[in-house]
């Protein structure tokens, strides 16, 4: 009976989906050694699961998988290319006898200022500009608001002068 409840409290839906918790799992796997009904229904719903994600998947183009082989060629390629072009170098270190260390190569910079691209320069300085425009803006509303809440101030006044 007690086996029941732990099936139908949704313990192994949580486990098959994959949203357990660690504490759920390692209840799931230990419940799972001692019950057998208890591994028959977790296997059922593992069935029903995959069962359920079969007729709801979708097929992928047909011309996916030569892409995908034509991509991981080219990584190979790419690979073999910088390795043929750092391996005479390495091999050469060795030859020389000297031992394994990094190398670090001394840069100089020629300018402190940082160089950009000058299609983002165009951005940077409508950004600028804009910031300006939106910082000119909200002094003007921030005023506008002070005003207006003043003359409200004051005709609140009037009203009570003119009810009195």
């Amino acid at each position: 009976m007690e086996i029941n409840k732990i099936i139908e409290s949704g313990l192994m839906e949580t486990y098959v989906m994959g949203i357990a918790t660690e504490e759920e799992v390692q209840q799931v796997l230990s419940l799972k050694k001692e019950y057998p009904a208890f591994k028959e229904a977790l296997e059922l719903l593992e069935y029903d699961m995959e069962v359920l994600a079969q007729s709801m998947s979708i097929e992928p183009p047909a011309s996916t998988l030569s892409k995908i082989e034509h991509e991981i060629s080219e990584i190979q390629r790419r690979n073999q290319a910088l390795q043929t072009t750092f391996e005479p170098e390495y091999r050469q270190e060795k030859s020389n006898g000297e031992s394994r260390q990094e190398k670090y190569i001394q840069v100089e910079s020629e300018s402190n200022q940082m160089r950009v691209n000058k299609a983002w320069k165009w951005v940077f300085i409508a950004v600028f500009v804009l910031g300006k425009v939106f910082l000119a803006c909200a002094i003007y509303f921030y005023l506008e608001n002070r005003q207006a809440k003043e003359q409200i101030k004051e005709l609140k006044i009037e009203l009570k002068q003119k009810i009195r």
